[in-house]
């Protein structure tokens, strides 16, 4: 199989890989997600009932209060938090939350992630250098 790597911009330091979650909504970590599980509790929720725990986490950006990134940091603590994430546009909270996280984030890919990625696939995420791999 070709790996098949696409460009974006490095948000969070780190390389992970694991299998993709993708989210077309966009995700409020205070309030669609339980800190204690990593399971999305929001029944509005496009992953309503799905766990982002040990999952490369792709969705469109982050909404909603500031609060969010100590909500990452509660996922990272408890061992629940996703190994890496993908913003089509990552904002501050999400941002700051992977980063003091230590969660690998990457947005700004130069292909559209939702045309590509499905769920279940692996791919690796390099914050350090702001790539995605993936096989083809």
């Amino acid at each position: 199989m070709e790996l098949i790597r696409i460009k974006g911009r490095g948000i969070s330091k780190g390389i992970a890989g694991g299998e993709v979650l993708l989210s077309e909504d966009p995700i409020s970590f205070l309030g669609n997600v339980d800190p204690q599980t990593g399971k999305i509790v929001d029944p509005d929720h496009c992953l309503f009932g799905k766990n982002i725990a040990g999952k490369v986490l792709v969705f469109p950006h982050g909404k909603g209060s500031t609060v969010g990134s100590y909500v990452i940091y509660q996922l990272f603590k408890n061992g629940v938090a996703p190994v890496a994430m993908v913003n089509l546009e990552c904002e501050p909270i999400v941002a700051v939350g992977a980063i003091i996280s230590e969660i690998p984030l990457v947005d700004g890919l130069e292909s559209n992630p939702f045309e590509m990625l499905e769920d279940g696939m692996n791919v690796n995420v390099n914050g350090n250098e702001g790539w995605l791999e993936t096989k083809d």
